[in-house]
């Protein structure tokens, strides 16, 4: 297998994992809203706010991963080292 399909392989993975997480997380929200439109108490409604907002946390870290592997992969592409830095810190 050449660096190429590798490299391919893996982006295709990451992406599968990245809306794997977004699906996950609009899921969540979807419960949660429900949950809040019935009055549902205020304990669950939380704890599923709680698991949208960790959901949407880990697929933004997968999405910076991404980007900081390619970046890793191919200094001399298009990723700015400062920029993906800042983007990760707004996450943080």
């Amino acid at each position: 297998m050449s660096q190429m399909e590798s490299s391919e392989e893996s982006r295709a993975e990451a992406k599968r994992k990245i809306l794997n997480r977004l699906r996950r997380a609009h899921g969540q929200l979807g419960a949660m809203i429900e949950a809040f439109d019935q009055d549902i108490p205020c304990r669950e409604t939380v704890h599923q706010l709680a698991a949208v907002s960790k959901a949407l946390d880990r697929a933004g870290y997968l999405v910076i991963s991404r980007a900081l592997t390619e970046c890793l992969m191919n200094p001399d592409g298009t990723e700015d080292p400062e920029e993906l830095e800042e983007l990760f810190l707004r996450l943080a």
